[in-house]
């Protein structure tokens, strides 16, 4: 069975709303105990929590450093090591380290955030990944909607929700979803080469 990578996106700083750390927890549990691995930052805060989550159900959890080294990830950028079981040192800090993260991953969770998330948030956008949105945890995902409402950019592939649960079982069938029409169309694409002739 393929382990399909969901990253949680959020806010290094308590800037969240009541409870905001919890449902992360929460999250990160949700996607070890519903089949996934856990794709984060390798930070504090939102990220953090969700790796504690996904360890105490028993999950993967990978984390993407913005250092070069063990070394600069926990001198330079005051990042913890725990919880992950494996954390690639990108050397791209943090706007390098956002697109590798949100790239290497199959959806993304949004869970209160700043403007790091804001900025993982687009690029998994305009790349087409199914995104899912915590509401009710504060920050600016409270936001999102309204950014694309003015962007006039549509809501598809974003999934909002309140119940971490909830969005990991939604966006894990929306992932399965997707990779059943890409499938469809490779073997569209197969047959037509076999029957084209030379």
């Amino acid at each position: 069975m393929t382990k399909y990578k969901i990253c949680v996106s959020g806010s290094a700083e308590n800037n969240c709303g009541p409870g905001a750390f919890k449902k992360s927890w929460e999250v990160g549990y949700q996607i070890a105990k519903q089949g996934a691995v856990l794709v984060t930052g390798a930070t504090i805060g939102i990220p953090e929590w969700a790796t504690r989550g996904a360890k105490a159900g028993k999950g993967v959890s990978v984390g993407l450093s913005p250092a070069s080294s063990k070394r600069e990830h926990v001198r330079k950028y005051h990042l913890p090591t725990e919880n992950m079981d494996m954390i690639i040192y990108t050397g791209f800090d943090y706007s390098g380290r956002n697109l590798l993260l949100t790239r290497s991953s199959d959806a993304v969770i949004e869970i209160c955030g700043r403007v790091g998330t804001l900025n993982e948030f687009t690029i998994a956008f305009e790349d087409k990944k199914p995104i899912g949105v915590l509401l009710g945890t504060g920050g600016a995902v409270e936001e999102i909607a309204h950014i694309l409402k003015v962007a006039k950019r549509g809501h598809k592939n974003v999934v909002y929700d309140t119940d971490p649960a909830r969005l990991v079982r939604r966006l894990l069938k929306a992932i399965k979803e997707r990779d059943r029409i890409v499938e469809k169309a490779e073997k569209k694409i197969r047959k037509e080469k076999v029957t084209s002739p030379d």
